[in-house]
């Protein structure tokens, strides 16, 4: 892909943030000229708080993902949406720079899965 495939959000935050716009356009365009592709959009949490708290944060995120590349054109049976909480961190570690890593939510197209989590 010619754009990024992940969002990074603020700790604790759910909601898209202008970087968003460019990256989430970028997939729909592609979306729009592949319509037989589906995608899956997985929502992360960093590893601080209880794992409810950060399942639900990491559904947050990625159903902010689907909502916004709906609003773009992308017809929602397109879009599987699942949330990793902390469970499968994107950098392993502890600290600030690992931290901000994982709070993402990463798009791929189903069948490929970059952060492979079962």
């Amino acid at each position: 892909m010619p754009f990024p495939d992940r969002v990074y959000f603020g700790f604790d935050k759910s909601t898209l943030s202008r970087d968003a716009d460019a990256t989430l356009r970028g997939w729909a365009v592609w979306l729009a000229k592949y319509p037989t592709a589906n995608v899956q959009v997985a929502g992360n949490a960093d590893e601080r708080g209880t794992e409810a708290y950060n399942l639900a944060l990491g559904q947050r995120r990625a159903d902010a993902l689907r909502d916004y590349l709906v609003a773009l054109g992308v017809a929602a049976p397109r879009i599987k949406v699942k949330s990793y909480g902390k469970d499968c961190p994107v950098v392993p570690g502890h600290g600030e720079v690992a931290w901000q890593q994982d709070r993402t939510a990463i798009i791929s197209v189903i069948g490929f899965d970059p952060q492979s989590c079962r």
